[in-house]
């Protein structure tokens, strides 16, 4: 019996019945919904927003949290399959599910009051309230404790200044998680847009990333109530919990991007015609094939073993950093590769390998740089911390 040459160990025999559902369910989506529509959106340098309703109403913002917050109560191997499946479609999407769920409305599930829960859980998931996450800082980067925006108590209030660099869905944005530093270490505050002095400012002339809102956020004075401070953490450890939820979903979805190249290489190159055969008949393009799908193979058995660690609560942040670090190079290298195969025909965006090259130049830097990742996992092999020396 042929194997699927997209899952060449069958890795789909160790997904419950359930997570196979969640996986078929996102995959019609993104086949019906999202890849007729995608290159275009990615030309015109649009985020398509009429599919916010659709993506919420499948289930996917906040998937893993509980049904009282308008969470699907998922496990988090579904979470990584929701996140491959969205990012076949284009990274963008994934990245908009992603920081939706994990970095705005986990750090309110976890982080925040009953009354913060209530207030903006059930809308969020419900894709009536959209949220982004303000960590990153124009100067800071790979160093996210050199923080200079600011927040001040001043009675019942806080006043925020400052500024934060490279933030996805900003500008659509109806709340911000904003982390600050404060007289008693980071703390986070959730800054809604109507608040004086706060502004988002959409981020033009990408070349990564183009069917994403991308922004920087402006803080002049901001107040904001003690009722939207996030009280549950203060220091790194918040923003950066956030973060692992994150990556866990990132080291999924670059799988789903190597594996849409993988098939359009494929499909093109049985009916590319060279020197009287097919392009696929060639020993040089089924080496690079080959090769494509024993990487897409490794990166899916270390998601799934992450994905199951994570579930058994088990999971370290430098297994999260291994995996993200693997998959994005992975996915990345074969991007660049099927567009070459695909030959004058890979420049344009008709063909998603050279969309999804590019969509991975971000992914790979974003929420830890491979650099980064390759230390992290040097510091728990070696106990000595070479960041910043």
């Amino acid at each position: 019996m042929a194997l699927n040459p997209y899952d060449l160990y069958d890795v789909r025999s160790l997904l419950s019945e359930e997570e196979r559902a969640v996986q078929d369910t996102v995959a019609r989506f993104t086949d019906e919904r999202v890849l007729p529509i995608i290159g275009e959106c990615f030309d015109e340098g649009r985020f398509p927003t009429e599919l916010i309703p659709e993506i919420a109403g499948l289930g996917l913002l906040g998937a893993t949290l509980p049904a009282e917050y308008g969470g699907s109560e998922l496990n988090y191997v579904s979470y990584g399959l929701i996140c491959q499946e969205l990012e076949r479609g284009d990274s963008g999407l994934r990245s908009f599910a992603s920081v939706q769920s994990s970095l705005c409305m986990y750090p309110i599930f976890a982080y925040g009051t009953e009354e913060q829960k209530k207030r903006w859980l059930p809308d969020m998931a419900a894709g009536k309230v959209i949220g982004c996450f303000g960590l990153t800082e124009p100067h800071g980067g790979s160093d996210p404790a050199n923080m200079k925006t600011h927040a001040k108590r001043d009675g019942d209030d806080w006043v925020i200044n400052g500024s934060k660099m490279w933030i996805t869905n900003g500008n659509l944005a109806d709340i911000a998680i904003v982390w600050a530093q404060t007289d008693d270490g980071i703390q986070g505050f959730v800054v809604e847009k109507d608040f004086p002095g706060f502004k988002a400012q959409v981020v033009k002339h990408k070349m990564s990333l183009r069917a994403s809102v991308t922004s920087a956020l402006f803080f002049d004075g901001v107040r904001v109530p003690e009722a939207n401070r996030l009280p549950n953490v203060k220091g790194l450890k918040g923003p950066l919990g956030c973060l692992t939820q994150a990556r866990y979903g990132i080291t999924w979805g670059p799988i789903g991007a190597a594996i849409a190249c993988l098939d359009e290489a494929l499909e093109y190159s049985k009916e590319r015609i060279l020197f009287g055969r097919p392009v696929a008949a060639t020993q040089s393009a089924q080496i690079k094939m080959a090769d494509w799908a024993r990487r897409i193979t490794a990166a899916q058995l270390l998601s799934l073993q992450l994905g199951r660690l994570k579930d058994a609560g088990k999971m370290q942040p430098t297994q999260v950093s291994l995996a993200k670090w693997n998959n994005c190079r992975m996915a990345i290298d074969i991007a660049r590769e099927a567009r070459d195969l695909l030959g004058g025909a890979g420049i344009t965006t008709e063909h998603s390998p050279i969309r999804h090259a590019l969509n991975l130049e971000s992914v790979i830097t974003y929420e830890g740089t491979e650099t980064v990742h390759q230390l992290v996992v040097g510091r728990e092999l070696t106990g000595i911390n070479a960041f910043g020396g």
